[in-house]
């Protein structure tokens, strides 16, 4: 059966069979590993992406049935190749990761609730994290870090609006042939040593 995948900005038509799950279709045919199998029950979250900008569990849902729909994993939601979201940034500076299982789950559920609500309060953050369960952090920094993100993107000189159009949102060139980033653009680790780690 043919699926059309509008996912990270790109088109793209597979053939899948009926029951083959949205988060298999993503891993297995388009290359998109970011999305974890979890529990495949739609209990830990590991494997959340946004579809139309809501959290959806990828292993809940088939492949044909996300057809027509804006499909954007982890690895759409930097604004370029080599670059952090400002939501994936502030949960490095705040340490709210640790074997990384579930942040990128994390990751898309607090940008999408800073989509919907700019100032979400502390109780705020933990519903709307409530659905996706981390082992290792005790949820704290996960917290701080969706809380940091937020004060950042307040203080952000930059156009925001609740339709996808901010400067944070992933400016895709279609054009592009993949994801991967461009050689010479320095990855986020390499941005942190002095010359790139370049001597």
């Amino acid at each position: 059966m043919k699926a059309t995948l509008k996912v990270n900005g790109r088109t793209t038509t597979i053939d899948v069979e009926p029951r083959k799950t949205l988060l298999d279709a993503l891993r297995d045919d388009l290359g998109l590993v970011g999305s974890h199998a979890g529990c495949e029950h739609g209990v830990c979250g590991a494997c959340t992406v946004l579809l139309d900008g809501d959290p959806v569990r990828s292993c809940l849902i088939f492949a044909v049935q996300a057809d027509g729909y804006e499909i954007t994993t982890i690895e759409g939601l930097a604004p370029a190749p080599g670059e952090l979201s400002v939501v994936q940034d502030a949960f490095c500076e705040t340490h709210g990761l640790q074997c990384g299982y579930c942040t990128p789950g994390m990751i898309l559920t607090g940008h999408a609730l800073l989509q919907r609500n700019p100032d979400p309060s502390r109780d705020d953050i933990v519903d709307a994290i409530s659905g996706n369960i981390c082992r290792c952090t005790g949820y704290g920094q996960i917290v701080e870090a969706i809380e940091f993100a937020a004060d950042r993107l307040r203080k952000a000189n930059a156009p925001r609006d609740l339709t996808g159009s901010d400067a944070n949102q992933p400016h895709v060139d279609p054009a592009a042939a993949t994801d991967a980033p461009q050689q010479g653009v320095l990855e986020a680790a390499e941005a942190d040593t002095p010359h790139g780690g370049r001597s």
